[in-house]
């Protein structure tokens, strides 16, 4: 049984999809950018101020389907440069504990939608 989950809490989709999807006890996220679900505007500035929106938005998400980051088993990351890995990595770390961090792929793609720097889409594990 599929059950969709949005939350105002997040950027509202732009397109023919949803925020997330429950599909018996997985949780697919779908991609996030630093857009901040308020306002609708994009959150620039520095790496690490977009990779923290990113990651809030992703946690708003985990929130409203009853989930924290700690439920979290595989995340894709998508970024414009592959010289800001450390930098993003020092942010992912703030919300993933390195003992029980998810699987993960970090991928340079040569653009992003709004022409933005990183992406991040994630998996979760409800337990029944």
């Amino acid at each position: 049984m599929k059950k969709i989950i949005n939350t105002p809490k997040a950027p509202s989709p732009v397109g023919p999809y949803n925020q997330s999807i429950l599909a018996g006890n997985m949780l697919f996220i779908s991609g996030q950018i630093a857009i901040d679900p308020t306002s609708g505007d994009l959150v620039l500035g520095d790496i690490e101020t977009e990779t923290h929106q990113v990651l809030r938005n992703l946690g708003n998400i985990l929130e409203e389907a009853q989930l924290s980051f700690e439920d979290v088993i595989k995340c894709s990351v998508f970024v414009k440069d592959m010289n800001l890995y450390s930098r993003i990595n020092a942010v992912y770390a703030e919300y993933f504990n390195e003992n029980t961090a998810p699987a993960r792929e970090l991928v340079e793609v040569s653009n992003l939608p709004k022409f933005v720097n990183i992406e991040i889409s994630a998996i979760a594990l409800k337990e029944s």
